[in-house]
Parts: C-alpha cells; structure tokens; sequence
C-alpha cells in the first residue's frame, strides 16, 4: 500500500475514533481533550514513519531493509519518548489521558500497519 494510501487510512481511523472520543467523554476537561490529541498525534505520526521506512527499504537488500526497520525502530522510541516528557513536564499536559490515548492508538496502528503488511507480502511478486 502506498504511503498516500496508508496514510488517508490511518487519518479517517483517527478522525472517526477522536470523533468518539468527543461524544462519548464530552465533559472532559480542555486538558485531557489536548492530552488526548497529542498521543493520537504521537502515534499517527509513529506509525507513518514505521510504515515509510518499511516502504523505502522493502526493494532494498536485507541489510539496509533490517537497518531501516530496526534503526527507525529505535529512533521512532526515542523521539516517542522525548515528545511524552515534553508533552508531560513543559506541556503540563495530565498523565493519564495521554498514556491512555498514546497506548491505545499505537496498539490500533500497529495491528493496522501488520495487516497492510501482511496483506502485502502475500500477493505475488508481479502485481505489485
């Protein structure tokens, strides 16, 4: 799947759930609703780069594909985690709606991207 593709998915899946969110917690304080914003934010942006490094490197050698995936991995959990604590400690942002939005939409998007994934590596080679 294309990365424009992916990510129109990956922004309506975001869109209709935050919409949810919105109706059923409507009461929830300007803070929590921006906290829950930023991890869904987070993991939107997360899960774009996983799956545009998985893109790049899919023709490329197992070396660089592995480096990409592995690399971008351990970067992506870098950047996740400097954006949580600055999110908490300069943002003020509370806790416990941002880990909550952060885990449940990474969780979503990552069964997602395996499926796209392993939908894709299952066609054969000529049609992709």
């Amino acid at each position: 799947m294309s990365l424009l593709r992916y990510s129109t998915l990956v922004l309506l899946v975001a869109a209709a759930t935050l919409a949810a969110v919105g109706l059923v917690v409507p009461a929830a304080a300007p803070a929590s609703r921006a906290a829950i914003l930023f991890g869904a934010v987070l993991a939107i942006l997360n899960t774009l780069a996983a799956h545009a490094l998985a893109s790049w490197s899919e023709s490329r050698s197992t070396q660089a594909f592995f480096g990409a995936v592995l690399g971008g991995m351990v970067g992506r959990m870098g950047l996740m985690l400097a954006a949580v604590v600055l999110g908490v400690l300069l943002l003020d942002l509370p806790r416990l709606p941002l880990v909550v939005s952060l885990l449940s939409y990474y969780t979503l998007f990552l069964a997602m991207e395996l499926t796209v994934q392993h939908r894709h590596t299952r066609r054969p080679a000529e049609t992709r």
